[in-house]
């Protein structure tokens, strides 16, 4: 075989295609991250975090994070039980309920606390409360319930599929329920455990929205990056703390790449057989419907607030804080926020297929580097991708436009539907192509007739990912949104600067309603056509 022959059958279309999206990766992640950190060049990176203030805010930041982290889990896991592992009723519904709290902003549940718990709060003033739950205790509180869903879904899905087979077998040898835990139930879950509690931290300590509404003076690291960005155009020292704020993130997409092919490994033999067990149910549906009542009770409060004349002075059933929210351009900037969701739902799955279908049925050594720069934006937090976004394409012809909001939202957002099709596209038959080829069927025609309808429910649920968090998202858009493209969600913390909480619940009201839309289209969507 000749040189040239061996060129030619090493240079693909396929290896040219992957080539071209790692240079886009390049130029989407890589780069604005580099251009970001080289600013640190500048700054005097030693004095900045030896402030007091600095030392605080990450001290704090910890503090609460790991508070609220151990707490959520620990919910997460508790719920997770009692839907997976009982014989409750109507677990759809509860299901559906538990998820609810991810389909607005996490600002949106600061600001509940704020109508529940706050000074004037109607829970404080029911239970003789004084001082509000302002600090420590909110911020944990809020980021709990912003947080916990995310962790139930990934334990939910862990316990689902556990293979019921060694839970037969201890069966046959007589051991106690409490052995079965530590013998089977831990070490299978010791693995994504870890993952999920990795980035139920890193989703908690890279959030501002809630320590924005409820930290009062206890300052958190991505509170005062915004507050420095924003507020003072310190790029310098915003990205000294978004670096700080890449390291837990960072160790999270480690640990999740370390993890997820073991896990994605296992087979299941035969599912978990859940058995009679009338004590075990009524403690499993109380838990369901105490933390169902919660969400219940914390979205009603929007309601109520966006409903009335003035939260507590006037509690006048009104239409006046939707018709100045309207007057302020919820409306118009509604729409924006409709025009961004729909084209990254659009063109973010559609990168996202292609990518995974070079990484997962199309391997060679360059689908590694794609794969790795695929996953990169799980490592990034929103505040620090917007900023370096900021610093990257300031003098290029996208920035202020549609176009870049299209774009940050596609990376940061991406890592989650990619996987959801990387997987997918591992578990199809690896033949399919080679069978294919052989019968004289040309690769995009496999692509087109048996890959894609195969996978019709997983690329649902990617444009629903994509979908609905492009609405609810606030901090990668923060620093790159102007008056003309900005997002609906962004009124909420122009609302909140202006002490107009009753609009601000409004616009929360008006996000979820249009993402519980989305949800069950997705919902009727999948049941027709599966």
């Amino acid at each position: 075989m000749t040189e040239r022959t061996l060129i030619e059958k090493k240079w693909t279309p396929s290896s040219a295609l992957k080539i071209l999206l790692c240079l886009f990766w390049l130029v989407a992640i890589v780069l604005p991250l580099l251009r970001m950190l080289s600013t640190m060049a500048s700054v005097d990176v030693a004095a900045v975090m030896s402030t007091r203030k600095f030392s605080r805010a990450l001290t704090q930041s910890l503090t609460v994070s790991l508070t609220a982290t151990v707490i959520s889990v620990s919910l997460a896991g508790l719920l997770s039980w009692a839907v997976a592992r009982t014989n409750i009723r109507h677990k759809t519904i509860f299901s559906t309920l538990l998820t609810v709290p991810m389909l607005i902003p996490s600002i949106s549940h600061g600001m509940g606390l704020i109508i529940l718990l706050g000074t004037n709060g109607w829970l404080s003033k029911l239970l003789g409360l004084s001082g509000g739950v302002y600090g420590f205790w909110g911020i944990v509180i809020g980021s709990v319930m912003y947080s916990f869903p995310v962790a139930y879904l990934m334990l939910y899905d862990v316990l689902r599929y556990e293979d019921g087979t060694p839970y037969e077998a201890a069966e046959v040898m007589g051991l106690s329920p409490r052995r079965k835990f530590f013998a089977i139930t831990l070490p299978y879950l010791r693995k994504p455990l870890i993952s999920v509690i990795f980035a139920t931290f890193t989703l908690i300590i890279t959030d501002y929205g809630v320590p924005l509404m409820v930290g009062g003076k206890y300052m958190t690291l991505p509170v005062m990056m915004y507050q420095d960005v924003i507020g003072m155009l310190d790029f310098g020292k915003g990205s000294v703390i978004g670096m700080i704020l890449l390291v837990p993130a960072l160790i999270a997409c480690i640990l999740d790449m370390a993890n997820r092919d073991k896990g994605n490994a296992a087979f299941v033999g035969k599912p978990y057989g859940i058995k009679p067990n009338r004590r075990r149910d009524c403690l499993a549906l109380a838990v369901c419907l105490i933390v169902s009542l919660l969400v219940l009770v914390l979205i009603g409060s929007f309601a109520v607030l966006g409903f009335v004349k003035k939260y507590p002075i006037d509690m006048t059933v009104s239409l006046k804080n939707i018709t100045q929210a309207v007057n302020m351009g919820a409306i118009k900037y509604l729409g924006n926020s409709l025009i961004i969701a729909l084209v990254v739902s659009f063109l973010g799955t559609a990168l996202a297929l292609v990518n995974a279908y070079m990484t997962a049925r199309n391997k060679t050594p360059l689908s590694y580097l794609l794969h790795l720069m695929s996953i990169t934006s799980l490592a990034i937090p929103g505040l620090v991708l917007g900023l370096s976004y900021v610093m990257f394409f300031k003098s290029t012809l996208i920035y202020g436009t549609f176009a870049i909001l299209f774009l940050v939202n596609s990376m940061h957002f991406f890592s989650s539907p990619y996987l959801m099709a990387y997987n997918t596209f591992g578990k199809i038959n690896e033949n399919l192509e080679d069978v294919g080829a052989t019968m004289g069927i040309r690769r995009l025609k496999v692509i087109r007739d048996v890959l894609l309808p195969q996978s019709t429910g997983t690329i649902l649920e990617m444009m629903s990912y994509f979908f609905v968090n492009c609405m609810m998202t606030i901090s990668a858009v923060s620093f790159l949104a102007n008056v003309g493209n900005k997002p609906v969600a962004l009124m909420i913390t122009q609302f909140e600067g202006q002490m107009q909480l009753e609009c601000a619940a409004f616009v929360s009201l008006l996000i979820l309603l249009v993402n519980v839309l989305m949800k069950a289209v997705v919902f009727a969507v999948k049941k027709i056509a599966g």
